[in-house]
């Protein structure tokens, strides 16, 4: 059966058509401006995500630009941390793009079901994405928008929505906020003024999420969305974050303060933020480290 869309959704049930290609299983989430479905590809003979714009924003030229500028991101980026992507669609009825697909919840899931997570899992997290923030700068791409929900607790954990991600030297140029406010470094609330958003910031996003996982809220107060002044909507640009739990070992708190710095040059570079972590990783009781390789 095929539902009449009504401007902001698709409205697609289990078998409905996709494309010729791909058949919806179930409707996964989404954003403003798409849809996320878990569907059937009949080209890979197996499950994969596949991101749809909305109806609604099929002729939007920002929607349209973010579709393609993802797609640009995931032909360039391969890294395990990195959801791949299989094949896109920038025209036509229903623009898209076909992501694998990956077993586990999000991050943002797992925290608002059961609290802050164990340090068997926010160490090994907090590597993968060091891992996966080196292999960034390497390639010369910033993520920008690095915030529990972008992350899938797979094995390994998975970045997801590349839809602001940009090579740095376009990050460099931005003149208005981006991202997503809770998780933003202060160069991404108020560029240029702030300073220029780039590779320091995904680090910012990095710690701003483990954070959020260690602690179980976020290392700052939220701000006011529909605040005109930029700093009763960014806190993070005039509050210093907020103190860990006692319980969080010093090494981990030292590091993920210091990816907090409002100063992009001041803060860890994605090896030393591995490099931290890892002793405390090596602590781990060895049933725990099965599987997980300590350098």
């Amino acid at each position: 059966m095929t539902h009449e869309r009504d401007g902001e959704t698709w409205g697609l049930a289990e078998g409905d058509a996709i494309t010729a290609e791909l058949t919806a299983m179930r409707l996964l989430g989404g954003g403003s401006s798409y849809e996320a479905y878990l569907a059937f590809d009949d080209i890979t003979y197996g499950p994969v995500v596949v991101k749809v714009l909305r109806p609604n924003q099929v002729t939007d030229r920002s929607s349209t630009r973010g579709l393609r500028r993802e797609a640009e991101a995931l032909a360039r980026i391969t890294h395990p941390v990195v959801v791949r992507a299989l094949r896109h669609q920038l025209d036509g009825d229903r623009p898209h793009l076909v992501l694998e697909q990956v077993d586990g919840p999000r991050l943002s899931t797992l925290v608002r079901r059961y609290g802050p997570l164990p340090e068997q899992q926010y160490l090994p997290l907090g590597l993968e994405l060091a891992g996966a923030l080196h292999y960034l700068r390497h390639v010369g791409w910033t993520h920008l928008d690095i915030k529990p929900s972008n992350i899938i607790m797979g094995s390994p954990a998975r970045l997801i929505d590349l839809s602001v991600a940009r090579p740095v030297e376009r990050a460099h140029a931005l003149d208005y906020a981006i991202g997503t406010d809770d998780y933003m470094a202060p160069e991404q609330c108020d560029p240029p003024q702030a300073g220029r958003p780039g590779h320091a910031s995904d680090v910012w996003g990095v710690c701003a999420t483990l954070f959020h996982a260690i602690c179980g809220f976020t290392p700052f107060t939220t701000g006011d969305q529909s605040a005109r002044d930029v700093a009763a909507r960014f806190p993070q640009l005039v509050e210093a974050p907020r103190e860990m739990p006692s319980h969080v070992p010093a090494e981990v708190a030292d590091v993920v303060h210091a990816g907090l710095d409002p100063e992009p040059e001041k803060r860890p570079l994605p090896h030393e933020l591995a490099e931290a972590l890892e002793p405390v990783l090596a602590r781990q009781p060895r049933a725990v480290l099965a599987g997980f390789k300590v350098r």
